[in-house]
């Protein structure tokens, strides 16, 4: 049983779980604030020199495989570990991982990353499947609220990491700023470890058989064997002249890997599975959500690239003779998500009870079409703005508000339909493909901030605003017949 003594009216485990996401998301967060703005600077600046069209691409793969590994890491706790055991391992390896990246060299700062996406990938399942457990058979509102408090601790997390870590970076350097965030995974682990004893039974060992445990055992050596020999016969393939591998090279192959395979994966299970007509039309929605979904993220994540570079270059930030850290102004979006989380839920609902709750594919149009008026705006913005006449943070600020909305708009109703539409016996496997398309997502906001070093950031934005506002008016117009065609009692 898990200790129920009350943490806001809930079980006492939530506030263990709660604490440890929030500094996990610091980490996370601290450090993306920086990722860009580092691996793009000059030298001479502290930063790595690679230029704007290598960082982004980097950026992008780095976020991708954070998501793509949350799959193998839920797997390897089902099977081998145990979701609490996973959670935990995960958060000491994101720690390892910053506090590596605050060596000043190249290959320590590598190894950081590598370090971080495992430990993510560990760690973020597993902990919210371990907040599912702490309400057993219970499938109502006070579950809900559960999450809803847990998704708190996440934005909380996001929002104060860049104002600490830029903080830092701007009075001790870039590796301090990294190093901070690992100070902030250590907190996390170190909680985890002390105030985990409220956790009960949730996160328990996995219930597998031992047969079924030496055959994972088994995937995962082969797994890794398979995955060292790939990327070995790479290196020696591009050291040796055979093969020229790129950054951005890289990111655009996992880029077209995602889709075909996503696209086999979905014609596979709609057409070869057995489904009736009407179940086989619900996962072809899913693939038309998977698609406008990957387009919504590659436009949101220029937040760290693209948007991070203008806030750096073309932002004044100059407040009473003291300059703000290019960073603060990434806890903008999570603020808004804080403030406005409860107001959306709450429409929602009140609009659902005059039956005027819009669709599902409506709720993605205008999610679409908000993320593109931001991108208006700060397009406005950058036509403005010049190195030595810098536009003032508003711009920003707006642009971001209209991210916020767009967001809440189109991701929690992402999450939701996905369990209404996939099939029972693929519920899990429909779920992985809705956080693969963030990783799509992320793989291409790498490549467009990028751009940045070839193109005017108006220019750049203006293109992202057609796409994605195109995007947005293709789903508003086609949200009917999606919805009554395709979609039937699902809303």
């Amino acid at each position: 049983m898990t200790d129920s003594r009350g943490f806001f009216g809930h079980p006492r485990g939530l506030s263990t779980l709660f604490f440890t996401e929030l500094w996990e998301r610091f980490s996370y967060y601290g450090m993306k604030a920086m990722l860009f703005l580092y691996v793009s600077a000059t030298i001479a600046e502290g930063g790595m020199g690679w230029g704007a069209e290598n960082a982004g691409a980097l950026v992008g793969l780095y976020n991708s495989f954070v998501y793509l590994l949350a799959l193998p890491g839920g797997w390897i706790a089902d099977r081998l570990i145990g979701p609490r055991r996973a959670v935990l391992v995960g958060a000491i390896i994101i720690a390892c991982g910053h506090y590596s990246m605050a060596i000043p060299m190249e290959a320590t700062f590598f190894l950081g990353l590598a370090l971080i996406i495992i430990g993510t990938g560990l760690l973020k399942p597993n902990i919210s499947t371990m907040v599912g457990e702490l309400y057993p058979g219970d499938t109502g509102a006070r579950r809900d609220a559960g999450f809803s408090i847990f998704y708190m601790g996440i934005n909380i997390g996001a929002m104060i990491a860049p104002l600490a870590c830029g903080w830092v970076r701007l009075d001790f350097g870039w590796h301090m700023g990294f190093g901070l965030a690992g100070v902030g995974m250590t907190f996390g682990v170190l909680w985890y470890l002390f105030d985990g004893k409220h956790l009960g039974e949730a996160g328990g060992p996995p219930r597998h058989d031992e047969e079924s445990r030496r055959k994972a055992i088994g995937v995962c050596w082969k797994s890794g064997i398979s995955i060292f020999l790939a990327v070995a016969l790479a290196i020696l393939l591009h050291v040796g002249g055979i093969i020229n591998i790129t950054w951005p090279g890289v990111n655009d192959f996992f880029g077209v890997f995602i889709l075909v395979l996503v696209a086999i994966f979905l014609s596979y299970v709609a057409f070869f599975t057995g489904l009736d007509w009407a179940a086989t039309k619900k996962v072809i929605v899913i693939g038309i959500l998977f698609f406008f979904t990957a387009i919504f993220w590659s436009g949101f994540e220029q937040a760290s690239t693209s948007l991070n570079a203008f806030a750096d270059t073309f932002t004044d930030r100059i407040i009473l003779g003291w300059e703000m850290p290019t960073e603060f102004l990434q806890s903008v979006n999570p603020f808004f998500i804080i403030v406005l989380a409860p107001v959306f839920g709450s429409l929602w609902i009140r609009l659902a009870s005059k039956n005027m709750n819009p669709s599902i594919p409506l709720k993605f149009s205008l999610g679409l079409l908000q993320l593109a008026l931001g991108f208006v705006v700060i397009m406005f913005g950058a036509k403005a703005a010049t190195e030595a006449d810098p536009v003032a943070p508003t711009w920003l600020c707006m642009t971001y508000l209209l991210f916020t909305t767009g967001e809440l708009c189109l991701s929690p109703v992402g999450l939701s339909s996905i369990t209404k539409l996939a099939p029972q016996k693929y519920v899990s496997q429909m779920m992985g493909i809705w956080f693969i398309a963030a990783a799509l997502g992320n793989l291409i906001a790498g490549r467009v901030g990028g751009m940045i070093e070839h193109l005017a950031h108006a220019d750049i934005f203006r293109t992202v605003a057609y796409v994605v506002g195109g995007a947005g008016l293709f789903f508003l117009v086609v949200s009917p017949l999606i919805q009554k065609r395709m979609m039937g009692d699902v809303k």
